[in-house]
């Protein structure tokens, strides 16, 4: 009886091997984004221009500037601010890191630190914590906008670097935040 129960055990394993393969669910290819939230400039370079003009610096032509340090341009706009206790990147700032990814993924040579902070409120460690998550969270909004990973680095400095020395909810909301920092500037 036990040989009869060892042998059939075995013809099912076997069976059980020799059936057909599932087929797999087909994979949904995505494409970033690219559209931008109602009153974002996210789009706009100078002049009501597009971006396959933002990337890249000048070479000095007359009457062309560097786009990260031209006040009309979105790429001068550094920061990405958050609400209270939070690390979410605000949809009202997702045209300016969308900015800055298509500005890196045109300029692959070019470095960037995303410093996050955090307001006065909050013990050291948990501002430093909640910096991390917020500089994090604008890295991976880039990242998943095809930005590659070795083009950015992340650091938190809590409430160590205040933007507004104040001691009142407008001075809070500016120093929750995230910058963008290129390299060598």
């Amino acid at each position: 009886m036990r040989k009869w129960i060892s042998g059939a055990f075995f013809i099912a394993l076997l069976a059980g091997c020799s059936s057909n393969p599932q087929q797999s669910a087909p994979v949904e290819e995505r494409v970033p984004s690219t559209a931008t939230t109602p009153g974002s400039n996210a789009g706009a370079v100078t002049g009501g221009t597009t971006a396959p003009g933002v990337g890249g610096t000048t070479t000095g032509s007359a009457g062309s500037t560097n786009p990260l340090r031209d006040p009309s341009n979105i790429l001068s706009k550094r920061s990405v601010l958050f609400e209270y206790d939070s690390f979410t990147v605000p949809d009202q700032y997702r045209g300016i890191v969308e900015a800055h990814a298509r500005y890196l993924q045109g300029n692959r040579n070019t470095r960037i630190t995303i410093q996050g902070n955090a307001d006065k409120r909050g013990s050291r460690e948990y501002n430093i914590a909640l910096g991390q998550k917020r500089a994090d969270a604008v890295r991976q909004l880039m990242r998943v906008l095809g930005v590659g990973d070795a083009q950015i680095e992340t650091v938190s400095f809590g409430k160590e670097k205040p933007r507004n020395p104040g001691h009142d909810e407008a001075a809070w909301a500016e120093n929750r935040r995230a910058d963008i920092v290129y390299s060598g500037e």
